[in-house]
């Protein structure tokens, strides 16, 4: 369980379920915004037919109207065949400030091609973030050696091959925790609605 915040950090304590709601998800839309809040890099954890496997991620996208995150990968990484096999998964995150930690259950639909993927990839192509998908190995290659030197920056003359992809997380359930000084408190918000827990 992650460590209690001294009472000292916190703002007035909400009240309802639905002032929960409204907050957290304000919250996810100012992760995609903000690289310094506890919420950009959740984990995210897969299982294949045969392992689960769990790893750092970053938001890159909220949608509150349509209950849906979005990330960026790899078209190659090896999530990707987890995810075609079975599109489920958890994405987990910690806010110390807030004391609220996240358990949201998605369904992830990956799209390698489409208007979504090239619309996105024209703004990220000539950022130095447009390297992570233009190695010519795949994420987890073995290498002869560690790599000597930072990737170059980007020209504007690019490889036409990436190997970019968006990862589209609907979230089907939040269950969210608050550790607070004055007693934790729990709640799940899903399709049987928002109701209170035992923490």
């Amino acid at each position: 369980m992650p460590p209690r915040p001294a009472a000292t950090d916190r703002a007035p304590r909400l009240q309802t379920l639905p002032e929960i709601e409204r907050a957290l998800w304000r919250e996810l839309e100012r992760a995609v915004h903000d690289r310094e809040h506890a919420w950009r890099t959740p984990v995210l954890a897969t299982g294949g037919c045969d392992e689960v496997d769990a790893r750092i991620v970053v938001l890159r996208e909220a949608y509150p109207e349509h209950r849906e995150l979005l990330i960026y990968t790899d078209a190659r990484s090896p999530k990707m065949a987890q995810i075609q096999a079975r599109p489920q998964g958890v994405m987990v995150m910690w806010h110390p400030g807030l004391g609220w930690q996240l358990r949201c259950r998605v369904r992830i639909e990956p799209e390698v091609s489409g208007l979504a993927v090239s619309s996105r990839w024209a703004q990220l192509q000539l950022t130095p973030a447009a390297q992570d998908y233009l190695s010519p190995l795949p994420p987890g290659a073995a290498l002869d050696e560690a790599p000597s030197q930072p990737p170059a920056a980007p020209s504007r003359e690019l490889p036409p091959r990436h190997h970019f992809a968006i990862l589209s997380a609907q979230v089907e359930a939040i269950d969210w925790l608050e550790l607070h000084p004055e007693g934790p408190r729990r709640a799940a918000f899903d399709a049987q609605g928002a109701r209170w827990l035992q923490p």
